[in-house]
């Protein structure tokens, strides 16, 4: 009996082949090891360093993702269409108010360089300073000057919204700012974050990256989306990679009024970057709201154990409204990134405002608990 290609492949799959997902130059990096502190291979116990759902993706988009598998060597556009319907319709846009992406990152990107070469625009971005630093970090390279607010004690580390409006001038040419922000996981008051858009954004294009927005209270009324709709000059980004689990898989969009959109495409792929799998399998996970769900409440569930940990350790950790926590450290970051490494255990850390601190991502109760024996063993 004989089989197409297709058939072939579908059957390959199911019988045992497993999907890998290369790593992507717009993925948020993962620190170095330390040195003097290499870990065995296989003697991780829980990866807490980047972010990441793992519960994702999604059965329903693992399965997508199989059917369409076979269809990897047809290009997607059909798919990127009908991705792109799809996401104006739920945020409740016209289609040319979407731009896609691989993954935020790659929008991020594209709005740094368009901040950097359009015409007749400022030299500098104002930003929160630490907030998430993929834009930053391109801007930079290109030649932009990067001004940056610090968190600081006073404000409770929140984002000083007047203070970031001090700086706009005549050479802003962009305000960049993540909401709830990484790595504090403070999420800034979405009436006030909504009247300072609508003022500054009448000098200045704002850039509202929400790639944490689902893990707010109210993910709408805490998105700047319905500024946009308004014809405010705002931008805004949102990614799969967090609650639907894409973060290998790479899958984002950028809303926006068309003028701004039109300008910052010439930087970008227009979702031409996007695999087969990865846009049919979005595809699904957008509308799957039961998974959606179920990874917020185990993450949740995570946060929770989390926040009593430290509690019985003596630290006290920053309000978060996003699926990581950041908490202040007594040694020196470096030190306490390799000791809990030593203990099987990635995480990340910064030094802001004269203090060390610890980011650590909420994963399943199992890598919780291996950050709680690590957390104890080194206190």
């Amino acid at each position: 009996m004989s089989i197409n290609r297709r058939d072939w492949l579908r059957a390959s799959m199911l019988s045992g082949l497993t999907l890998a997902a290369a790593p992507s130059a717009f993925c948020e990096p993962e620190p170095e090891m330390p040195k003097g502190y290499d870990v065995p291979k296989g003697a991780l116990k829980a990866r807490l360093s980047a972010n990441e759902n793992p519960y994702g993706p999604s059965p329903k988009a693992l399965k997508t993702i199989t059917e369409a598998a076979p269809d990897g060597y047809l290009y997607a556009m059909e798919y990127a269409k009908q991705f792109r319907k799809l996401v104006a319709d739920t945020e409740g846009v016209p289609e040319d108010h979407v731009l896609l992406g691989a993954g935020s990152g790659e929008l991020l990107t594209a709005a740094s360089l368009w901040a950097a070469y359009r015409a007749n625009a400022g030299r500098t971005i104002v930003a929160p300073d630490p907030t998430f630093d993929a834009l930053p970090r391109t801007a930079v390279k290109h030649g932009i000057t990067m001004d940056r607010v610090p968190l600081v004690a006073a404000d409770g580390y929140d984002i000083n919204l007047n203070k970031l409006n001090e700086r706009v001038g005549s050479q802003t040419g962009m305000v960049y700012l993540c909401n709830p922000n990484n790595p504090t996981a403070i999420t800034v008051d979405p009436a006030k974050l909504r009247a300072f858009c609508e003022a500054v954004g009448a000098k200045t294009p704002i850039l509202v990256d929400e790639a944490y927005i689902d893990y707010t209270p109210d993910p709408k009324a805490y998105s700047m989306v319905d500024l946009v709709k308004k014809g405010s000059n705002v931008i805004v980004t949102k990614t799969f990679s967090k609650v639907h689990g894409f973060a290998g898989l790479r899958a984002g969009y950028m809303i926006a009024k068309p003028e701004l959109l039109e300008q910052i495409a010439k930087f970008a792929t227009g979702g031409s970057s996007m695999s087969m799998t990865t846009l049919r399998a979005a595809i699904v996970s957008l509308q799957d709201k039961d998974f959606v769900k179920f990874s917020l409440g185990k993450t949740q569930e995570s946060k929770d154990y989390l926040h009593k940990v430290l509690k019985e350790t003596n630290y006290e950790p920053l309000p978060s409204g996003a699926n990581f926590v950041m908490f202040p450290i007594r040694m020196k970051g470096e030190d306490f990134v390799g000791r809990m490494m030593e203990q099987g255990v990635s995480i990340r850390q910064w030094k802001f405002d004269g203090q060390y601190w610890c980011r650590v991502s909420l994963g399943t109760m199992p890598q919780m608990q291996a950050f709680a024996d690590g957390l104890k063993v080194i206190s």
